[in-house]
């Protein structure tokens, strides 16, 4: 039996992330200093926003298109983070083995967010009929 999700913190796609998020965090630690300001501050922003889009999107499950929306937010930041990663690895910064298992793993983020997407009934809160 799955367990109940309270809230965004019991989604599995939040949780996967989010841990994706602190890896970054972690390995953007050793970037040069000349990319504070645009690739450490980038990756670092849109891996975050993954997660902050998927916190604002459960609060909004009462209304279909800004449950969906903020969904789609977190899409985008998460295909963001991926450019980011490529550039990381091309520049060197971190090797392309932990950029290929990111990268596969915000994969599969996109494609639940795709699901939730294409599917916000699973999801949504509906309104209490009275009769």
């Amino acid at each position: 039996m799955a367990a109940k999700i309270v809230n965004h913190r019991d989604l599995d796609v939040y949780c996967r992330a989010f841990e994706n998020a602190t890896t970054i965090f972690r390995l953007s630690q050793s970037f040069p200093k000349e990319e504070t300001y645009s690739l450490t501050d980038q990756i670092r922003r849109s891996s975050r926003s993954v997660c902050a889009n998927l916190a604002e999107a459960w609060r909004r499950r009462r209304y279909e298109r800004a449950f969906i929306d903020k969904l789609s937010i977190a899409e985008s930041e998460a295909a963001e983070t991926q450019v980011w990663l490529e550039f990381a690895v091309e520049c060197k910064y971190i090797q392309r083995a932990e950029a290929r298992e990111l990268y596969k793993s915000y994969a599969a983020i996109i494609a639940t967010l795709v699901g939730m997407i294409n599917h916000p009934e699973t999801w949504v809160i509906s309104p209490k009929t009275t009769d």
